[in-house]
């Protein structure tokens, strides 16, 4: 049986990186790939449970979870194992074997649990990292991570997860902008990325619609920016393309400071461009379906910063 592929990439040096779902056949690989990753890092008092991991212990984590196995040229390389206790998520054992280290085999895992356990509705992930390997700590929270708790050595990270909604149609695209319209303020950013087709305009419409500016709103690419002045005495839209801008440099030339904290600014095609606008941001992606004939769309909302905390799940419920 041929394992399900949820990513696929080309490493920086040729070599291709596959994220598979994690089969209970896979637990020697894992396994082996976990001690390999865990006997390679500084000796630390107590020793880290990983250390002791089996087979058995990983088959009884994938019975009652899920894990991933990352393959470079079809060689195991990465391990990585969740647990799930309804609305939240935990994170263990994530490992790379030495020999694959710095090739961002960590963060394609990453990358794929955490959309997958946004498209089960999962809100919120977890995990332990040890304060001896600030290293490590760092590494998260540039993941999205924050600390919430401390037992000796032990913190304790979290974050929230993305808001996952699929829409069928063009119109659903339309609506959950109008309903992101209503959690929008004066001062936000949101950065919307998808490639071409994928509606992005279409969400942005849909915002322009909920708050209520002058039209009519269009894909602003050849003059870069466009002005929707509020018809109601809210927030003005400022809609940006950034597709042919190569850099946050040329950004700076639309002079988006002067407007970000009185109007709701959206970048399309923004993604490594416009992040230094705000810390505080909306960050939307756009996927398509794999197959060409369905129109639909997964659209993938996350809230970076204090001002979205908890806000993206209040919007779910609405």
């Amino acid at each position: 049986m041929q394992p399900t592929v949820f990513a696929e990439s080309v490493l920086g040096d040729g070599r291709r990186l596959q994220i598979v779902r994690a089969t209970e056949a896979d637990a020697p690989a894992l396994t082996g790939v976990i001690l390999d990753a865990f006997r390679h890092r500084p000796t630390v008092d107590p020793p880290p449970a990983a250390l002791t991991e089996t087979p058995d212990g990983v088959r009884a984590a994938l019975a009652a979870g899920f894990g991933v196995l990352a393959l470079v040229d079809d060689e195991p390389a990465g391990a990585l194992i969740v647990s799930i206790d309804g609305a939240t998520a935990g994170i263990h054992r994530v490992s790379v074997r030495p020999t694959f280290q710095r090739h961002g085999v960590a963060s394609a895992m990453v990358e794929v649990v955490l959309e997958a356990l946004s498209v089960r509705k999962v809100r919120r992930v977890e995990l332990v990292a040890r304060a001896e390997f600030p290293a490590v700590v760092a590494w998260w929270q540039r993941h999205g991570f924050e600390e919430v708790a401390r037992t000796g050595s032990s913190l304790r990270l979290a974050r929230e997860l993305p808001l996952c909604v699929r829409a069928a149609t063009a119109e659903d695209t339309h609506n959950l902008g109008r309903r992101l319209a209503t959690v929008l303020r004066a001062g936000d950013l949101i950065i919307a990325s998808g490639e071409l087709g994928a509606g992005k305009t279409t969400l942005t419409q849909g915002i322009g619609a909920g708050l209520n500016v002058a039209g009519p709103v269009i894909s602003p690419t050849f003059v870069l920016s466009r002005v929707h002045p509020s018809l109601g005495g809210g927030p003005d839209l400022v809609h940006v393309d950034a597709y042919r801008l190569g850099s946050a440099a040329e950004l700076d030339d639309l002079d988006l400071d002067a407007s970000v904290s009185e109007s709701v600014t959206l970048v399309e095609w923004g993604t490594g461009i416009a992040e230094g606008l705000s810390a505080d941001r909306l960050e939307i992606d756009i996927r398509r379906s794999l197959d060409p004939g369905d129109e639909t769309r997964w659209i993938f909302v996350t809230g970076v910063g204090p001002r979205w905390r908890g806000v993206l799940a209040s919007l779910e419920e609405s």
